[in-house]
């Protein structure tokens, strides 16, 4: 499967993406506010692209991983959870390399895959949440049309021994 748009490519991830995954994926800057982010090493981020790449050939998956491609580049990644058991509410998360920042390109790829899992998928809820710090990702929340629903605290980035405080937001279709 492949979602295209003006400016972009999203399609599945897997390990053939595993260098440009490892940029992004393992630098402090980008994964600042991430909970699950930077990755350590190489080889952890080959076993999270090789389970990526299994979950997409499972019969239901939970936990899709897309790529996304501009120009033939790869800049960053989408992931959609699926976390009801009817299978039509998911969490979206997104990721892109520093350099591709402020251009509107998560926007147009969330928008994108948003608009796949509506018809394909039959989705009709989608949640977002992020480090309650991280001001551009809760504006993009903000852009997509999604309504604030909580600020709770317990949350733990990788990178930090602190406990922070989520946002989280939320969209009906």
């Amino acid at each position: 499967m492949e979602i295209t748009t003006e400016r972009l490519v999203v399609k599945p991830a897997g390990p053939e993406y595993l260098e440009s995954t490892f940029a992004y994926a393992s630098d402090p800057v980008v994964t600042h506010f991430m909970m699950h982010l930077p990755v350590a090493s190489v080889e952890e981020q080959r076993e999270r692209l090789e389970r990526a790449a299994e979950e997409w050939k499972a019969a239901n998956p939970h936990a899709l991983e897309f790529v996304i491609l501009m120009n033939g580049w790869h800049i960053g990644g989408l992931t959609l959870y699926i976390i009801s058991e009817d299978r039509h509410e998911a969490e979206l998360a997104w990721i892109l390399g520093r350099d591709y920042w402020h251009k509107g390109i998560a926007y147009e790829a969330v928008t994108a895959l948003i608009d796949y899992a509506r018809r394909e998928w039959h989705i009709h809820r989608f949640i977002a949440q992020c480090d309650a710090e991280n001001t551009a990702s809760e504006q993009l929340m903000k852009r997509l049309g999604m309504h604030f629903v909580s600020c709770l605290g317990g949350r733990k980035n990788r990178s930090s021994n602190e406990e922070r405080q989520e946002l989280t937001y939320e969209i009906l279709f």
